[in-house]
C-alpha cells in the first residue's frame, strides 16, 4: 500500500497566495504546520491556525525538526520551482519522494527565459547561493546563454567582476529583481561597466557572454593549455594529461582520487567533464596552487587532502577512478588503491623513472592491465633554426576492474 504524502511543497510566485488552484490552496489552508521564510509566512492570513517555523541555519537544523512531525499535515512554501535548486531537492532526499507532494509555480529560470525569449533548452542554469562564485567560470563560453540564481543584491557587481577578471568584460548582464510582481525591475548593463551597482536581494542575473579580444577560450573537453595552470613545472604536460584523462573516462558524478595531485590538472579536468575529485598531496605549497587553479577554472568544490599516500587515503570515500601521477613506488600503494577502487572503475598509473615504470610492470604481471609508453615532441629553435625538443616519456598502465571484484 503506498504510503500517504504528509510534506505538501508549494511553490509561489510574487503574487502569493491568491493565484494558487482550488485544489492547492486547500493544501495550504489545512495545514497543521506551514514552514517557509519570513517573506512566504507573510503571504499566509494571520487567523492561520497553523504552527509557524522559519528555516533555521544550518539547514539540517529544521530538516530534524520536520522529522518530529511526521503524520502531521507539513506545509512548506518555497519560491517558484522547488525542485530546481530549491528545497523539495533536500526535502525529497531526506524523507524520500513518497513523503512529497510538490506542487512547483514558474520558477525564476523559466520566467527569465520568457522574458528574454531564449529557449531553456540552450540555456545553462547555475545557482550561486550558498555556493562559490567561482563555479561560474566552469560555463564562460563565447555565445553562451547563463542564468543565475543569486545570494543578494550584492552578487550581479560580484559576477560582473568575475567576467571582467575571466577575460568576458563586454558580456552582456541583465538582472530581473521581484519577477512577477508589482514592482518587477529589469536592468540591463555590459559587465564592465556595472560598477559596484546593488539590487534587490531577490534576483536573478542573465548573462549573454562575449569574450574580450585577447581572451582564449578553454576547451570543456581535456586538455588544457599548460599555461591555464599555476605550476611550479611539475605539471602532466597537455598532451599526455589529454592521453591520460581518455582512459579515466570522466563521467558526470564520478569520483576521481587524484594520488600526487601536484598542482590538480587531473583532478580539475575530470571535474570540468562533470565528476567528483579528491586530490591528495603532500607539499603545502603545490595544495595551495591547485585549489587557486580549481577556483579560477571553475571547480572551487575540489577537495584537497594534506599527506602523503596510501597513508592519507584512509577514510576517504571509495572512488571510482584512481590516478597516480607520483609516488607509484611507494610501498603498498598501487595494492591499497587497486582495492579501494569500485567495480567497474578505472586505475591509471603514470611512471617517467626507471624504477617507477619497473614496479607498474610488476603490478600488471599480477593484476593486469596494459601499458603504453607516450612520447611527444615539441617545436623548438635550435638557434635560427627549428627542430623537435622531445618531453620525457611517460610509461602509463591502466586497469579496468571488473565487476566480479
Amino acid at each position: 500500500m503506498t504510503a500517504t504524502p504528509w510534506i505538501s511543497v508549494i511553490g509561489l510566485g510574487e503574487d502569493g497566495l491568491d493565484v494558487l488552484p482550488p485544489a492547492v490552496r486547500a493544501l495550504v489552508d489545512g495545514a497543521e504546520v506551514l514552514i517557509g521564510g519570513e517573506r512566504h509566512l507573510a503571504m499566509v492570513p494571520k487567523s492561520h491556525s497553523a504552527r509557524r517555523m522559519t528555516w533555521r541555519s544550518p539547514l539540517r537544523d529544521t530538516i530534524a525538526d520536520i522529522r518530529l512531525l511526521a503524520g502531521k499535515k507539513v506545509c512548506v512554501l518555497a519560491t517558484g520551482d522547488p525542485m530546481s535548486y530549491g528545497i523539495g531537492v533536500t526535502l525529497g532526499r531526506e524523507f524520500g519522494r513518497q513523503a512529497l507532494t510538490v506542487i512547483p509555480a514558474p520558477g525564476a529560470f523559466t520566467l527569465a527565459a520568457a522574458r528574454l525569449g531564449w529557449p531553456l533548452e540552450q540555456v545553462t542554469r547555475l545557482t550561486v547561493h550558498g555556493r562559490p562564485l567561482d563555479l561560474v567560470s566552469r560555463h564562460l563560453q563565447p555565445g553562451a546563454k547563463l542564468l543565475i540564481l543569486s545570494e543578494d543584491g550584492s552578487t550581479p557587481a560580484a559576477l560582473a567582476a568575475l567576467l571582467v577578471e575571466r577575460g568576458y568584460g563586454p558580456s552582456e548582464l541583465t538582472v530581473f529583481e521581484h519577477m512577477g510582481g508589482p514592482d518587477e525591475a529589469q536592468t540591463t548593463e555590459i559587465a564592465e561597466k556595472w560598477g559596484n551597482r546593488q539590487v534587490r536581494d531577490l534576483n536573478t542575473v542573465a548573462i549573454s557572454c562575449v569574450a574580450a579580444k585577447d581572451t582564449l577560450p578553454l576547451a570543456a573537453v581535456p586538455g588544457l593549455p599548460d599555461e591555464s595552470f599555476l605550476h611550479d613545472g611539475q605539471l602532466t604536460k597537455r598532451e599526455v594529461r589529454a592521453a591520460t584523462l581518455a582512459v579515466l573516462g570522466p563521467r558526470p558524478g564520478a569520483l576521481l582520487w587524484d594520488v600526487g595531485t601536484g598542482n590538480g590538472s587531473i583532478a580539475i579536468e575530470w571535474m570540468r567533464a562533470g565528476g567528483r575529485a579528491i586530490g591528495i598531496e603532500p607539499d603545502a605549497e603545490r595544495r595551495d596552487r591547485a585549489a587557486r587553479n580549481a577556483a579560477v577554472l571553475g571547480v572551487p568544490d575540489l577537495r584537497l587532502v594534506a599527506g602523503r599516500a596510501p597513508d592519507a587515503l584512509d577514510g576517504l570515500p571509495a572512488p571510482e577512478a584512481v590516478f597516480i601521477g607520483g609516488g607509484t613506488s611507494a610501498e603498498g600503494l598501487l595494492e591499497y588503491c587497486w582495492a579501494a577502487l569500485a567495480p567497474g572503475g578505472c586505475l591509471v598509473a603514470n611512471a617517467v623513472t626507471l624504477e617507477s615504470e619497473t614496479r607498474l610492470a610488476q603490478f600488471r604481471d599480477r593484476v593486469g592491465g596494459e601499458m603504453v609508453r607516450i612520447a611527444v615532441s615539441r617545436l623548438d629553435a635550435v638557434g635560427p633554426y627549428h627542430g623537435w625538443r622531445p618531453l620525457m616519456p611517460v610509461t602509463q598502465l591502466s586497469i579496468r576492474k571488473s565487476f566480479g571484484g
